[in-house]
């Protein structure tokens, strides 16, 4: 099999080449090729064609091409649709702040984890990305859009603790000061509550973010929208998340899908105060998308706010999201979906 050249981090470029023949010196020219976005090797002016020869016999640059993009005309969100080699897909959205550009990337094509509220979910499950896979999401939207990344969400299509070694790789090779040099601390990774795995992350001292889909206050209702609260029930994810804290003096963020008559009482507020109650963490509040088969609906204004008002008795801070490239679908899994429905794609 060819070797992944993207994913590799740069000691692992170097014995490639090294160990081929070549003058170690020609490694660091390949690799700012790669950090330039060069898609073939040829594209490699200052490289012999010995070594090209080579590179392209052994190794392989992964690329993600623009499938199809929609822009939103109310708020300039963008959302691609990328293939990759094989004929996968994967969603990706790029969001435009007063504090730079941010962008949200999939960790998977589809999931396995199965939340009914998810589009991605009711897709099913291909196959995990790479880390270069995952670094080519961002390359190619910087390019299409002539812009610099400054904020990465691991929150797209997927689940990235279940991708737990290629996230990793891709975290160390985007935060790289010889790569894309986003830094730890401009990086948010999302998960549904995979404990194992957040234990196994908090071990690497990471300075990102973690971002826990809580969505329910208990177990019952938990589990009635994400399947993964079977095996990890809610008790012990919240230990998780404050042992994670411990361990990284890292603040949590916990994502709480507002479900219309399902998770948006008064209770379900009390209870979730009581939950979380003196973990250092924030909620952030979000209306459900409308997802076609999930007959969901997003909570109203009042009992959003309710919930906000609510969970500050508890002194926890909680902010309600705004809704973004609604016009263009922009939660992950449903342009995928749509666009494979109707070309008859995978």
């Amino acid at each position: 099999m060819k070797t992944d050249i993207k994913s590799l981090y740069y000691p692992e470029l170097e014995n490639l080449i090294t160990e081929a023949g070549f003058p170690k010196f020609r490694a660091k020219q390949v690799h700012l090729w790669l950090c330039k976005g060069v898609t073939e090797f040829e594209e490699m002016r200052n490289i012999p064609q010995g070594l090209i020869e080579f590179l392209r016999s052994s190794s392989y640059i992964s690329v993600a091409n623009i499938e199809k993009k929609l822009v939103s005309r109310y708020d300039k969100i963008v959302k691609y649709l990328f293939r990759f080699g094989d004929g996968e897909f994967v969603e990706t959205v790029v969001m435009s702040y007063k504090h730079g550009y941010s962008i949200c990337v999939s960790t998977q094509v589809g999931c396995k984890m199965g939340c009914t509220f998810c589009a991605t979910g009711r897709s099913g499950f291909s196959r995990s990305l790479t880390a270069s896979e995952i670094l080519s999401q961002i390359e190619s939207a910087q390019t299409d859009l002539g812009i610099r990344i400054s904020n990465i969400v691991l929150m797209g299509m997927g689940e990235p603790l279940d991708n737990f070694d290629n996230v990793i790789r891709f975290l160390r090779l985007v935060s790289s000061e010889d790569g894309l040099n986003i830094g730890m601390r401009h990086i948010t990774l999302s998960t549904c509550g995979i404990v194992p795995k957040i234990y196994e992350l908090a071990k690497y001292k990471f300075a990102l973010t973690l971002s826990v889909s809580l969505h329910a206050p208990d177990n019952e209702t938990r589990s009635k929208t994400m399947p993964i609260n079977k095996k990890y029930p809610i008790e012990e994810l919240i230990k998780a998340c404050r042992d994670y804290f411990e361990a990284t003096g890292r603040r949590i963020s916990f994502e709480y899908a507002m479900i219309d008559s399902v998770n948006d009482s008064d209770d379900c507020a009390h209870r979730l105060g009581n939950l979380l109650k003196g973990l250092n963490c924030h909620v952030n509040l979000i209306p459900v998308n409308s997802v076609r088969g999930t007959g969901y609906k997003k909570s109203r204004l009042d009992r959003q706010q309710a919930f906000v008002n609510i969970l500050g008795k508890y002194s926890i801070t909680a902010t309600v999201r705004r809704t973004l490239g609604s016009d263009i679908n922009a939660s992950c899994g449903q342009l995928k979906r749509n666009y494979t429905e109707n070309t008859g794609g995978k």
